[in-house]
């Protein structure tokens, strides 16, 4: 697989990911907190689609021999640096970064409120970056 086609089945399973979470945008908050079943799917699909995003971002970088990030708020960091993704799409990202890590070392602590809100009023933070991406590539 080239660097390209590697390119091009990120973009397709963060698109594949944001339309399953689309389905569930018309759950209400109550019917989050209650069901554990729904909880654990739109958690997993949350984490797919922002570790997706951070892939990308990474594919990309290998792809133009971009510096190595460190951690991965830094593939974002390391992507505006080379205009690739403005400056509210790096600090959306980074956010987004920062809640896969939260879901992923603290699943006892999660907070719902929090997932419902990203499931609800953030998947645009995911559009955005693809937008701003595919004009580049």
């Amino acid at each position: 697989m080239t660097g390209l086609d590697v390119i091009e089945k990120g973009i397709s399973n963060i698109r594949k990911y944001l339309s399953i979470l689309n389905n569930y945008k018309d759950i209400s908050i109550e019917n989050l907190l209650n069901d554990l079943t729904l909880r654990g799917a739109v958690e997993r699909y949350l984490y797919l689609a922002v570790q997706a995003t951070i892939d990308l971002a990474e594919a990309i970088i290998s792809y133009n021999e971009l510096r190595r990030p460190a951690t991965f708020s830094e593939t974002f960091e390391i992507l505006n640096e080379h205009n690739m993704i403005s400056k509210e799409v790096k600090t959306s990202m980074i956010q987004m970064t920062r809640f896969r890590n939260h879901i992923t070392h603290d699943y006892g602590d999660i907070d719902y409120n929090i997932v419902y809100d990203i499931l609800i009023n953030r998947l645009i933070d995911i559009d955005s970056f693809l937008e701003e991406i595919s004009k580049k590539l």
